[in-house]
């Protein structure tokens, strides 16, 4: 069942941009090739490739709720085993973990006294006219 929904969200998926591109532009670039104008003149066929791209786009939202739901639940524990063991080595060794030093300190120069460095010299304000 999941497969099967998965199936519906790629077709939803490429008549939904079959329909956007058959629109008629509004305004822009494309609106100054009026051959789409031509083509297509109903405003019957407007209105209706219009409310076909919000029913593809609410089916979209649908069907991949219901693939949700329908997923195997051993996905589902293969998944987040994935997502686990993938933060664990990220931790581990992959990245190195940044800590925040001297939170309490307010200036350069005591953020640098506290790390035993010094602290960059600043250049006085310029007054501008």
């Amino acid at each position: 069942m999941y497969v099967f929904f998965i199936v519906l969200i790629i077709i939803a998926s490429f008549l939904i941009i079959l329909t956007v591109l058959a629109q008629n532009p509004k305004s822009g670039m494309a609106a100054n090739f009026g051959a789409s104008n031509q083509v297509m003149g109903v405003r019957q066929t407007a209105d209706f490739l219009e409310k076909l791209t919000w029913g593809l786009a609410i089916a979209i939202v649908v069907l991949s709720l219901a693939a949700t739901m329908a997923m195997p639940s051993g996905d589902i524990s293969r998944s987040s085993e994935g997502v686990q063991r993938a933060l664990e080595n990220q931790t581990e060794g992959g990245v190195q973990n940044f800590q925040i030093q001297n939170v309490g300190a307010s200036t350069p120069a005591e953020t640098s006294e506290a790390n035993g460095t010094q602290a960059p010299a600043t250049a006085p304000a310029q007054e501008t006219k």
